[in-house]
């Protein structure tokens, strides 16, 4: 690292269990954000911060005016713009030292496997099911962890799947099928701030992993209420009759 960086990750490097060594290798890291809406603005902004060295960005939507109530990536001089697009001028203002990779397209079965072999770890903030299968399978294929995160209304969650791995769940020991009637944001509402909360440990659970610090969220499920302001955390077994992993 030169003195710019040293100086700009001074207060990483000061803690023993990230250290210089630790930095570089986020510096190095590769990381795929599912969505650059609400989950995704902390998560990218705060990425960056950390000098994680790539970030791809998936998404095929551009900014409205409805966003800007808690999607804080993107601001009025923004609208109509490629949440993608905007997201490279966030970043820009926040490091330098980081690239964004644009990928301006919906991630689905014929191209997530693809889009996520590409990077180290992947974060998905996306806002349906069908986008949540396709993102977890993929991943659990080339084994890649999956930082999902999800939030509606006052609540969120979030979870940390390696379910390749002997003796780990994955999404589907937890939710085997879409659901037949899926609530949303759009229809039921969700408090802006609230994706803040979820997109933060969704950061935060992403720099653990990538470091190997403390004890992850793999195997459990943690849910926030906000209207409570109590967090309460689930412990998820395998399943043996899931149609993915088998239960291990």
């Amino acid at each position: 690292m030169d003195d710019v960086q040293i100086e700009r990750y001074a207060r990483h490097i000061v803690l023993k269990e990230v250290g210089g060594a630790g930095q570089q290798k986020l510096l190095r890291a590769k990381v795929l954000a599912i969505g650059a809406g609400g989950l995704g603005s902390p998560l990218i902004m705060y990425l960056a911060a950390a000098g994680v060295g790539t970030i791809g960005v998936v998404d095929d939507d551009t900014v409205a005016l409805s966003n800007l109530q808690r999607q804080v990536l993107h601001g009025g001089d923004d609208l109509g713009l490629a949440k993608t697009e905007s997201a490279v001028r966030a970043v820009r203002r926040i490091n330098p030292d980081v690239r964004i990779v644009e990928h301006r397209t919906r991630i689905e079965g014929a191209n997530a496997r693809d889009l996520v072999e590409g990077y180290d770890i992947v974060c998905d903030g996306s806002d349906n099911f069908a986008t949540r299968f396709a993102v977890h399978d993929a991943c659990f294929a080339a084994h890649r962890p999956l930082v999902s995160a999800a939030v509606l209304r006052f609540d969120g969650q979030i979870a940390t799947w390696r379910g390749w791995e002997p003796e780990n769940p994955c999404y589907r020991c937890l939710y085997r099928d879409i659901p037949p009637e899926e609530q949303t944001c759009a229809r039921d509402g969700v408090l802006g701030a609230i994706v803040g909360v979820m997109g933060s440990l969704q950061a935060t659970e992403t720099i653990k992993e990538l470091l190997d610090l403390g004890e992850g969220l793999t195997g459990r499920l943690l849910i926030y209420d906000g209207l409570s302001a109590s967090f309460r955390r689930i412990k998820v077994k395998p399943d043996p009759e899931c149609p993915l992993c088998g239960g291990g």
